[in-house]
């Protein structure tokens, strides 16, 4: 009996240091005074004091974050079973409405990127439903919480400095710059440093809005293909020359795949 309390008592241990472990790998007790560290990096690397206070304004370790984070699963699933909640009927149905309603700008955005608007469509539908699930998490808590964990610290502290650049350019201002757990934004789900490079200005307004503006998204989203690598009249199914741009989307091999399936099934139409 002993020594079963004795193991009972030892397995608890483990699963609380791994529980701990699976919360973040530093003491969140820690994370005001390593923001304070991040605030004068951010100054020094010329970021406007301004700037880099309204964005890091109330940020605090956010646990929530870092549940999300531990608890990734859905990539690793059969390819099969991956697609089967994604590219449904009632979705394609929804991306082809959205071709035939915005057909002119659709076509406005190939002539001048090269991405077809079924690969565009089939991006903006499986990430947000049009726009309709786009997350409202504060995104520079978000990637401030991920950078502090020491799992990708360095990913997410350019993610940081990217939030504070875009804030500092006016594109946003701090209290609309929200998404999802992992800082993703807008309709199709920018990663922030991406916002800031490629996201573009499609309907004239002076900025680019991932948000907001539904020529900004579309635009700004062949945009970043065309900056990873996507050719004009080339395919895009696994296995051809736009399969790799569509893996710079998203990395997953499942992602990657079900995007491809969505525009090949609206390229059907």
């Amino acid at each position: 009996m002993t020594t079963r309390i004795l193991a009972l008592g030892l397995a608890a241990a483990l699963l609380s240091s791994a529980a701990a472990q699976a919360a973040t790998c530093r003491d969140p007790a820690g994370f005001d005074k390593w923001l304070g560290d991040i605030r004068r990096e951010a100054v020094a690397q010329g970021i406007s004091a301004r700037a880099v206070d309204q964005g890091l304004a109330g940020v605090r370790f956010d646990d929530a974050v870092m549940r999300k984070d531990r608890g990734q699963g859905a990539f690793r699933v059969p390819f099969e079973q991956f697609v089967k909640s994604r590219v449904t009927a009632g979705r394609v149905a929804r991306a082809r409405q959205q071709l035939r309603t915005r057909a002119a700008l659709f076509d406005r955005i190939e002539q001048r990127f090269g991405v077809p608007g079924e690969v565009i469509a089939a991006i903006w539908a499986m990430e947000t439903d049009f726009g309709a699930v786009m997350g409202n998490l504060p995104v520079v808590q978000s990637v401030a919480t991920l950078a502090y964990d020491c799992r990708r610290t360095e990913r997410f502290t350019n993610e940081l400095f990217a939030a504070l650049k875009v804030i500092e350019r006016g594109d946003l201002p701090p209290s609309q710059l929200k998404g999802a757990w992992a800082g993703e934004i807008g309709q199709t789900q920018f990663m922030i440093s991406n916002y800031q490079k490629f996201a573009v200005d499609f309907d004239g307004d002076g900025h680019p809005d991932l948000i907001h503006s539904v020529p900004d998204v579309l635009a700004s989203t062949a945009n970043y293909l065309r900056g990873h690598g996507w050719q004009r009249g080339a395919g895009w199914e696994p296995g051809q020359p736009n399969f790799a741009a569509i893996k710079e989307w998203n990395k997953s091999d499942n992602y990657a795949r079900a995007i491809a399936l969505f525009a090949t099934k609206l390229k059907a139409d």
